[in-house]
């Protein structure tokens, strides 16, 4: 069955789905493959609870021929299928990726543009091999535009994704270590993060770069169109406050004036200024963009402020590497508050380099004093430190009910294997 016959069985459905266990009726079923299972194993059980056609590769689960196509590779077939359909949609393709920063840009964005168009947005951080082609076959014939988050954790992966989603405009928030087990360095995120510009240059594409960041400027030279955003000499300014546990950010111009948000984080101003630009830049009246971004709540630990009794609880645990735990804790320390207490878990994924960073983290932390700190799992049991060391993150929960703080800020960041989210 080719591509263009299985697009028309698609158009009649609109719903992929991957996972028997999130099933609805008359979806459309891919059997993927991974480590430790095999979709086609499935196949004919989710033709059994209604889903209305199954893809396989494996000849011995090619049972039912009037609901199945017989393929030489599933996923190869799922991205071949989104960028089938991604060439009938004749609208813009906002691409976003970076290190640090990338859901949240993408959901602010997203809420923006939304004050103005019909729009879809990667949900969650479905942004992989697998998250991106079903992202593209989400969107609707009415959308209008369209946010696609890309990540990446080894080189030639956003080069892959740019030739399934074919993106008209891009943003790289900011580069950082992060992922440096497949990167190698943090060049080689740069190199990874920068084929976004590459498709952009070699396509007549937009680049939205924030000017306070020289590297993304230098990175960035020989695209056609290139929309400025930061604190100066830029197409839109603006200056972060945040002396407070929520981030309040002042537009200097496009009659846009204070947007007070829901986030907390000075990290999180480039964020919210990239959302001004993206939707100044596609006209969306002003007066609808403050509003909007205002209104977005941060959600799944990311960027959370959260009150308990007397204590203010900053959750940022979603994800972590060196770069978003510097400026993480950078911007704790400029919070007015009378005890400030971190709970940290330790960082995935950085190779040869993990232990260095630890022991660089916690130099940071000696820097200034805190009512306490304790560090969580990983590669922290590896660094000399006089802080408080805990094996898990339940650990961590059963200290923080025995402390019984009061008018306290609490800081709980890590990466997602420390699972910190489970200290409150």
């Amino acid at each position: 069955m080719t591509i263009e016959q299985i697009y028309h069985i698609y158009l009649q459905h609109f719903s992929i789905q991957t996972d028997t266990r999130k099933l609805q009726p008359n979806d459309i079923f891919f059997a993927l493959k991974g480590d430790n299972f095999n979709g086609n194993e499935f196949a004919a059980k989710a033709l059994e609870m209604g889903a209305a056609f199954a893809v396989v590769d494996e000849a011995a689960y090619y049972t039912q021929p009037d609901k199945m196509a017989l393929v030489d590779n599933v996923l190869e077939t799922l991205q071949a299928l989104a960028l089938w359909h991604r060439k009938q949609l004749n609208i813009p393709f906002l691409a976003i990726t970076g290190t640090n920063g990338k859901t949240t840009t993408k959901e602010l964005v997203n809420a923006a543009l939304s004050a103005g168009f019909k729009t879809y947005a990667t949900v969650g951080n479905l942004n992989n091999h697998i998250g991106v082609p079903l992202t593209i076959l989400a969107i609707r014939p009415d959308v209008q535009i369209a946010v696609i988050e890309m990540g990446a954790n080894h080189q030639k992966e956003i080069a892959g994704y740019c030739k399934i989603a074919l993106p008209t405009h891009g943003i790289i928030t900011n580069i950082g270590k992060a992922h440096l087990e497949g990167f190698g360095s943090e060049e080689g995120v740069r190199i990874a993060k920068g084929e976004l510009y590459d498709y952009l240059r070699d396509n007549n594409g937009t680049v939205f770069v924030c000017n306070d960041y020289p590297y993304l400027l230098e990175m960035s030279k020989g695209i056609p169109h290139v929309v400025t955003y930061g604190s100066k000499e830029a197409d839109y300014t603006g200056t972060p406050a945040a002396d407070k546990a929520l981030l309040g950010v002042q537009v200097n111009n496009h009659n846009i004036g204070f947007i007070q948000t829901r986030l907390t984080g000075a990290y999180n101003f480039p964020n919210v200024m990239a959302a001004v630009a993206v939707a100044s830049h596609f006209n969306v009246p002003a007066e609808k963009i403050g509003p909007a971004i205002a209104a977005y709540t941060p959600s799944n630990n990311r960027s959370q402020v959260m009150q308990q009794g007397t204590n203010t609880i900053i959750m940022d645990a979603y994800n972590a590497n060196p770069s978003s735990m510097k400026a993480a804790i950078d911007n704790f320390l400029g919070i007015e508050a009378p005890k400030k207490v971190l709970m940290l878990g330790a960082m995935m994924e950085l190779g040869a380099d993990s232990v260095k960073e630890h022991e660089a983290l916690v130099e940071q932390l000696q820097r200034h004093h805190w009512e306490a700190v304790v560090l969580v799992g990983g590669d922290f049991k590896k660094v000399n430190h006089p802080y408080i060391y805990l094996d898990s993150s339940a650990e961590a929960a059963k200290w923080l009910q025995q402390q019984q703080f009061r008018d306290t800020h609490i800081l709980i960041k890590g990466s997602r294997s420390t699972g910190m989210e489970k200290v409150l």
